[in-house]
């Protein structure tokens, strides 16, 4: 019976882990830099990418963004930073 409250404790475990790990942050914070340069966003300037919109500094930061967008999103989430999502039709 010990051995069955072991396992069963061991599970519930991993389930939250793998709940929380994927999760959207709920405590993430809205872009307010470029990912590529680092500078202030001017929200004018963004690109759609997987669903998400990303805001940068400049326009020949979305050029330089696409060549690896997977490296950037990854920099954004390390720093807390959540992409906000693209708005749907009719909406800005």
């Amino acid at each position: 019976m010990k051995r069955f409250y072991g396992v069963f404790s061991l599970t519930l475990a991993i389930m939250a882990a793998a709940m929380l790990l994927s999760a959207p942050l709920a405590w993430a914070k809205a872009q307010e830099v470029c990912p590529v340069m680092g500078g202030k966003i001017n929200k004018d300037v963004y690109s759609d990418y997987q669903g998400m919109r990303i805001y940068y500094c400049c326009p020949a930061c979305i050029e330089v963004f696409k060549k690896d967008p997977e490296a950037y999103l990854k920099k954004m989430k390390e720093a807390g930073v959540e992409p906000e999502k693209i708005p749907a039709a009719g909406q800005k």
